[in-house]
């Protein structure tokens, strides 16, 4: 295949090489933001799990560092998360200096292809030089399964009120609750097994944020589900609920999505994000992309990029506690186009080429609904689950709209940051005329 410059996104992180999905051990720390990823270093389609890492320090300029962590005799490294042990509960301090922990699943293939429900185990490594260098855990593994088919994707993070850490894990159909007080010794405190998971489709990557609303804490767990999305294939969801410290109460029963794109798959949050104390709201990053085609998409020599840094609040939207998510204020306006709703109530925005490839994105008054139409936006003809119109409901009364364009991707801010959506796009050239047309 020849290389594909075109594709490479101006302001969206992508690995310089090779294959790249999940992100993981989202971290800041001392002015850098580190981004460490499911990344496949020797080839564009999945492989052997090691974890990529970037930094940046304005969340749009990354510098491609070494691989972090590589697979070994327990298996391929899957996805995870890092904390910054600021009191040495581990132990693992060395020299005086702050450890930094992963938390990650190793996954061995043997044990998988040969029918083997324990063959993913939740490690750690540490690292003494703020994630440049990372040495395996000698006790490995600190969570060995305990018979879960699917038992992954550890995000742990700490809890003032109980003075513990907490790991949330996808447990297959459930989300598992583990509870420690030095990282290293994990007890089971809790499931949530009120998920209505089809049979192939499992749950991976979650998240457990606090937010305030109206003065009260309020939490909200994230989930993504492999099949099931609110457009086909890969989906995140999220649930508003409490949280003791042992055990998540959801709020509602009902499915509400992260993003309504097609294209924003196993988004975790930030540890250590800075400004939270003066009142901003945690960072999430998600892959760029989805199970459904992300192996066929056609770049080269890379394959997939993460969406753009989202700041996420928790506000209340019809009388339902709804995540809203802004951009980064980072992104420059070049790239940004502003619509009030009035302009869309007659027109769609047309994103073209002189190639005859387009993107209609636009708001539907009748159905209540925005959308982004990619099915003549370039090349689509690598998977027949690619070239379809996305739509996402209206959360309240529509308000002005965002809309965000890099070079394979069209991102849409709606309703305040209430409705989201992601989607790649593969045009022939540049879409470089955008213009109001009728929608009739």
């Amino acid at each position: 295949m020849q290389p594909t410059p075109q594709y490479r996104p101006a302001f969206h992180f992508s690995p310089a090489t090779g294959w790249m999905n999940d992100p993981n051990g989202l971290v800041y720390d001392d002015g850098v933001y580190h981004l460490f990823f499911q990344h496949y270093p020797d080839d564009n389609i999945w492989g052997p799990m090691h974890w990529g890492h970037a930094t940046s320090r304005d969340l749009l300029t990354w510098e491609e560092q070494t691989v972090a962590l590589f697979p070994d005799d327990l298996g391929m490294i899957f996805s995870g998360s890092i904390v910054i042990d600021n009191d040495n509960s581990s132990g693992l301090s060395r020299n005086g200096r702050t450890p930094w922990i992963a938390l990650f699943t190793h996954h061995e293939m043997a044990g998988e292809k040969a029918g083997s429900e324990r063959y993913q185990h939740q490690s750690i490594a540490v690292s003494h030089d703020k994630g440049q260098i990372w040495e395996k855990y000698a006790g490995n593994p600190v969570i060995p399964n305990p018979g879960i088919k699917n038992f992954r994707d550890p995000k742990v993070f700490w809890h003032e009120e109980t003075r513990r850490w907490i790991m949330v894990l996808a447990g297959g159909d459930r989300i598992l609750f583990y509870v420690s007080a030095n990282l290293l010794d994990w007890e089971l405190a809790s499931e949530l097994t009120s998920f209505d998971v089809a049979e192939g489709n499992v749950l991976e990557c979650p998240d457990l944020i606090r937010f305030d609303l109206n003065g009260k804490s309020r939490w909200v767990l994230l989930v993504s589900v492999y099949t099931g999305g609110p457009n086909g294939g890969s989906g995140t969801h999220y649930v508003v609920g409490d949280f003791d410290g042992r055990q998540f109460m959801p709020e509602h029963q009902d499915i509400r999505w992260l993003d309504y794109g097609p294209d924003n798959y196993a988004g975790v949050s930030f540890h250590n994000a800075p400004g939270q104390e003066s009142g901003k709201g945690p960072l999430l990053i998600g892959w760029m992309s989805n199970w459904a085609y992300a192996q066929v998409v056609p770049t080269h020599p890379w394959r997939s990029a993460m969406t753009l840094p989202r700041e996420l609040e928790l506000v209340e939207v019809a009388g339902q506690a709804r995540l809203r998510q802004r951009v980064a204020a980072e992104v420059p306006e070049s790239a940004r186009l502003r619509l009030a709703a009035s302009d869309l109530l007659n027109h769609q925005l047309q994103l073209s080429n002189d190639k005859g490839d387009e993107v209609l994105v636009g708001y539907d008054h009748a159905a209540r609904t925005y959308y982004i139409d990619r099915r003549a936006s370039g090349l689509t003809d690598f998977s027949d689950k690619f070239p379809i119109r996305a739509t996402a409901p209206a959360l309240g009364e529509p308000e002005d709209v965002e809309v965000i364009i890099d070079a394979c991707s069209v991102e849409l801010f709606a309703d305040g940051g209430a409705t989201v959506m992601s989607a790649l796009i593969f045009p022939r050239a540049a879409l470089e005329n955008g213009k109001l047309i009728s929608n009739r």
